[in-house]
């Protein structure tokens, strides 16, 4: 072999060489990023579903709780007292820093499309579903669409008391939006502490024996939800909800609710 050849060789085992570590260099980004773009989103709307832990006994959870994590960093919840704030993940922990200075700190034991498990001081294996994030300007789960959830710390005033409905019925209004703009094909009215019963086709106002003890654990005491189911049960029997004339459903509620809202002013 001269030296002609021997170079001609040696340069194409060069060549093959760099072609390899190019290959090599081009397959680790693809990989990774396929790796992030396929990485479930967190930031939604939890509903929990059920639990699956043994000591289903300890387990105080309902499908009325639930876990907003908006993609800004801002959350709010109701994992057996509603807490607002700010959100961060590390690892596998979900920390959820609220405005009155506790810190909740979540386990996330699985996370894929649209399912999340994890572990809360409620259930060792809690189970929620996903949801679409509303309009950040007509959130229903925003913690001004639910001041009426934080207990009163005394006594309250009709005005207050209304005011509290007031709030109450905007909620309605805003969730009813939110099913209407995702056109999601059902929502749940029975869960969320309410002493409003809905129906197909209107509402009535509940007795106060019903009421679900949640929404009696936000007033002072039983004299004020008592007062606050009365102002209800008048407001009904002295005024007359306009019904839309439409088939849908959630414009029909979100039209009855707004106009509740109207009277309570």
């Amino acid at each position: 072999m001269n030296f002609a050849d021997g170079m001609t060789k040696f340069f194409y085992r060069m060549k093959i060489n760099i072609q390899k570590t190019s290959l090599v260099c081009f397959l680790i980004p693809v990989i990774f990023t396929g790796c992030l773009n396929n990485k479930p989103e967190i930031s939604r709307l939890w509903f929990y579903t059920y639990s699956s832990d043994t000591a289903i006994d300890k387990n105080n959870l309902t499908p009325a709780n639930f876990l907003e994590l908006r993609p800004e960093g801002l959350f709010t919840s109701d994992l057996g007292q509603f807490k607002s704030g700010r959100w961060s993940l590390k690892d596998q922990r979900l920390f959820l820093s609220a405005d009155d200075g506790s810190e909740i700190i979540v386990f996330i034991e699985q996370l894929k499309k649209g399912e999340m498990q994890v572990q809360t001081i409620q259930s060792k294996e809690a189970h929620f579903d996903a949801s679409p994030i509303p309009k950040i300007d007509e959130d229903p789960f925003s913690k001004t669409n639910n001041l009426w959830r934080i207990p009163a710390k005394s006594k309250e005033s009709d005005d207050q008391l209304r005011l509290r409905l007031r709030i109450h019925c905007r909620f309605w209004v805003n969730y009813f939006t939110w099913a209407l703009n995702n056109e999601l094909p059902t929502v749940d009215v029975r869960s969320t502490p309410t002493p409003i019963k809905i129906y197909g086709n209107g509402f009535t106002i509940k007795n106060f024996n019903d009421l679900p003890q949640s929404w009696k654990g936000y007033f002072y005491d039983s004299s004020d939800c008592a007062r606050s189911n009365a102002i209800l049960e008048e407001l009904v029997r002295t005024h007359t909800i306009a019904w839309a004339h439409t088939d849908n459903k959630y414009k029909m509620f979100i039209s009855a609710f707004q106009q509740m809202e109207q009277f309570l002013r």
